[in-house]
């Protein structure tokens, strides 16, 4: 960050400290939006698609690329987005995947074809692969270790779970109220004032760095190698895992990712240096988000099933099923700021994935025809959700554990990629796993036996985020129980704040 933001820059430090609070405050909101704006993206469109089905002409192959267009893109192109913010500064790469996502929305608005329309999430998706890392940077670069970052990335966990929660309530209501070209256009005023907000904020995280170079090769290799992956996962779970063409998609996921692995252990300037994913908290954390979005993203899909097909729910009132999840996260991220600073981020991370795996787990025991909402859905998604909600700020602290300032990007493309590379794997797995249970039957019974086989998994998958967070993480210091490394840093950090305040 500029020093000028930093220390300010008036006489007796009042007026700089208060304008460096105001700057971060707005760096904040703007973060907070694009989170925001990125989650619901992911689901608002879901609800939507029989209408533009039959508006458009889409056949049913077809209707999947307008999900898959966006996943594609953003998936593919994540370490490229956190790389193009640490070399060209955030404010850049933010203004120009504010600017492009909200352009691909209007255009998606206003789509006449299903090709316009595929085309449109596409580049939809690319902005969004910038947008994602600078909203995990700018928290990181606006907030130092302590509370204050805590606050903030309880704050941002939020804003991602409240924009999945809202995005499968707002593509039933607003399909329902004003079309489904609403879905998309509702996209265009969030930006608006995204755009708005980041011209109140200052310098963000320095200008251009001088002889700075992207790895060209690392980033075709990496871009391509990823997207295949999602590519190939995404095909998994719809022509099974032994087609010829998934084998041969993950063939090449593989080849290209083993070559930009060589290339980033010879280059000067890595897209992701070999060495960050040496940092145990570093690995930990990906591996965690990894593990965590496996679960959570799978499990959404069958949630949302099992409430229309076996429950008989209609789309919108789906849509307020998945609120109390929502609470769920704000009140585990709420909790988590504090409880951080007692239980360190190992114990923490621990804590929330056992949560998590244990909501998991209710949701598989009560998938039945016979479930209502108190017992199969309300119990089981606020067990799951606090537990979630709980890992936030620990994730992002592990994730960035001693990553310098010029890699703040790296690090939040990679956390990024690990998200959406483990939400395209726990689909494909649970996909799977239902569909063998099942044995393609249609019937309540069938279906939901079939649900329930995935809920197990997906619980399983979440226990195995837990052990490796207690067992990887490195253990911290001071008594059990008592304040770790983590706590000792928020406590200097309130010293500090409290020595310049006098």
């Amino acid at each position: 960050m500029d020093s000028k933001v930093a220390s300010g820059s008036g006489t007796d430090g009042t007026d700089g400290a208060d304008g460096a609070a105001g700057h971060a405050r707005w760096l904040l909101v703007v973060a907070l939006t694009v989170q925001f704006l990125v989650s619901l993206d992911m689901s608002v469109v879901n609800v939507a698609l029989p209408d533009i089905r039959s508006d458009l002409g889409f056949g049913r192959d077809g209707l999947l690329w307008v999900v898959n267009a966006y996943a594609l893109a953003f998936g593919g192109l994540l370490m490229l987005g956190g790389r193009l913010a640490d070399l060209a500064g955030p404010r850049r790469v933010l203004t120009a995947g504010l600017v492009l996502f909200g352009l691909a929305s209007l255009a998606g608005g206003l789509a006449w074809s299903p090709g316009s329309l595929v085309a449109a999430r596409a580049v939809q998706g690319v902005g969004a692969a910038a947008l994602a890392p600078v909203a995990f940077a700018l928290i990181t670069l606006a907030f130092p270790a302590g509370p204050a970052r805590s606050r903030a990335l309880g704050l941002w966990g939020m804003a991602g779970a409240a924009g999945g929660a809202v995005g499968v309530l707002a593509g039933g209501v607003l399909t329902d109220a004003a079309g489904w070209r609403s879905v998309m256009l509702v996209n265009v005023p969030i930006v608006a004032f995204a755009l708005a907000a980041a011209a109140r904020t200052g310098p963000v995280g320095g200008q251009r760095r001088a002889g700075a170079r992207l790895d060209i090769a690392g980033a075709l290799l990496a871009t391509g190698g990823t997207t295949l992956l999602v590519l190939g996962l995404v095909r998994a779970s719809d022509d099974g895992w032994t087609s010829a063409t998934t084998a041969a998609t993950l063939g090449a996921a593989v080849i290209l990712l083993a070559a930009f692995v060589a290339v980033e252990l010879r280059t000067a300037s890595p897209l992701l240096r070999p060495g960050l994913l040496r940092q145990r908290p570093v690995l930990t954390a990906n591996l965690f988000c990894l593990l965590l979005a496996s679960a959570q993203f799978g499990a959404f899909y069958f949630v949302s099933l099992y409430m229309q097909l076996v429950l008989g729910y209609g789309p919108t009132a789906a849509g307020f099923a998945f609120l109390p999840f929502c609470v769920g996260v704000v009140a585990g991220s709420i909790l988590a700021t504090r409880a951080v600073a007692v239980l360190g981020i190992r114990r923490l991370m621990a804590v929330g994935g056992t949560l998590a795996a244990l909501g998991m787990a209710w949701f598989a025991a009560t998938a039945t025809v016979e479930g209502s909402f108190l017992t199969s859905i309300l119990g089981p998604s606020l067990l799951c959700s606090l537990g979630i909600g709980l890992c936030f700020v620990p994730l992002g602290t592990a994730a960035t554990t001693d990553v310098v300032p010029g890699e703040t990007g790296m690090a939040s493309g990679l956390l990024n990629s690990s998200r959406q590379v483990g939400g395209s794997l726990g689909l494909a797995v649970l996909v799977t796993v239902a569909a063998q249970v099942t044995g393609g039957a249609t019937g309540a019974d069938g279906l939901s036996s079939g649900y329930a086989a995935a809920f197990w998994v997906a619980a399983g998958l979440l226990a195995a985020a837990a052990l490796a967070a207690y067992v990887l993480l490195p253990g911290e210091r001071g008594a059990p129980g008592g304040p770790g490394p983590v706590a000792a840093r928020a406590d200097a950090a309130e010293h500090e704040e409290d020595a310049a305040g006098r």
